[in-house]
């Protein structure tokens, strides 16, 4: 808060260049990369932070510095040099189509490692005013089986988003410490054996999509990374304020990822994972009726919420176009995946 209003009555001289590019895709000829410009230092949780001091993150994630209008550049060395310019709340974007082979420049696991550099003038020094970052960009083996799209809250973390006006959403997200949060049983385990596939070679791409916002990227980050998740892109969303006045998407967030993804691999089949706690069903199945050809099957974690759970009920004793199996755990889920030859 001191900081805000010294910055009030500052000349908003940037003070900490921090630049955070989000885990992202592309193919072999395409690059998508998108990423924030803050005036901030890096987010520190540790394992035995005390209470006041995730209080005290929490608010850090939400009570942004961004650099409007930052220029930032993008290089591969020996491959590609791009330049952009950040919106007025930092948020940059470079994408890119070239003829040259992307994958040329990935590691065994198909992640190509980006340099992102921000430079606060034209006059000013490079070796004094360029901050140096890197970035991750996923381009999936053209011998991958398929790919994993998955939910994060209520499919492999608890949220209690379905909890009375959901008190238990917020202490979960909010007021607990990402080294705290326990995932479901089983599901990193699961989820690495999708990885590997049938033929264990992990080349399975694994992408993560979310409601929460991008504010809470290094938090989710850090939880998937400390429980063993498989690496994979993770696609968050804006965060609106009740004072938003821009256009709202057309589609919800999910869908309009999810189809996303499903255009740049279209020689690629899907399995989708989620949960029965708010819209999966309904936009899950929507995507399978639109790519009746492209999902290969529907995870459906069950919840404790009877009228959701009835919905969901309905919805997928409906639909017949893609096998929906609904679970309790996942080990459900991994014997269906078995017998179905995924794994």
């Amino acid at each position: 808060m001191l900081r805000r209003l010294k910055r009030s009555f500052s000349s908003n001289k940037i003070e900490n260049v921090l630049i955070t590019p989000y885990r992202s895709y592309g193919t072999k000829n395409h690059l998508y990369i998108l990423g924030r410009a803050l005036d901030d230092v890096p987010l520190k949780i540790v394992q035995d932070q005390s209470f006041f001091n995730t209080l005290k993150t929490t608010y850090k994630q939400f009570d942004s510095f961004e650099i409007p209008y930052a220029k930032v550049e993008l290089n591969i060395p020996q491959f590609l040099d791009l330049k952009t310019k950040a919106d007025r709340e930092g948020y940059f974007l470079f994408e890119e189509t070239f003829a040259k082979d992307l994958s040329t420049k990935a590691n065994d696991e198909g992640w190509v490692t980006v340099n992102l550099l921000f430079k606060k003038s034209e006059d000013s020094t490079p070796s004094e005013e360029r901050k140096h970052f890197q970035g991750e960009v996923l381009i999936p083996d053209v011998h991958a089986e398929y790919g994993i799209i998955s939910d994060i809250d209520d499919t492999i973390i608890h949220t209690g988003v379905t909890s009375f006006l959901k008190w238990r959403l917020l202490k979960n997200s909010l007021l607990t410490n990402a080294y705290k949060r326990i995932p479901f049983k089983g599901a990193a385990d699961f989820y690495q054996k999708l990885h590997l596939g049938r033929n264990r070679e992990n080349k399975n791409p694994v992408f993560y999509i979310s409601n929460s916002p991008w504010n809470l990227y290094q938090y989710l980050k850090l939880f998937m990374d400390f429980n063993k998740f498989p690496k994979g892109p993770i696609l968050l969303r804006n965060f609106r304020t009740p004072f938003d006045r821009s256009i709202k998407p057309e589609k919800p967030h999910k869908q309009k990822e999810i189809i996303n993804i499903l255009k740049t691999y279209p020689e690629l089949k899907f399995i989708l994972i989620g949960d029965s706690g708010e819209h999966d069903a309904s936009i899950y199945t929507d995507i399978a009726a639109q790519f009746p050809d492209r999902i290969l099957t529907i995870y459906l974690r069950s919840v404790n919420h009877k009228r959701q759970m009835s919905r969901v009920r309905s919805i997928v004793t409906e639909f017949d176009t893609t096998p929906i199996l609904m679970v309790d755990n996942s080990n459900d889920a991994e014997e269906h995946a078995r017998q179905n030859g995924f794994i």
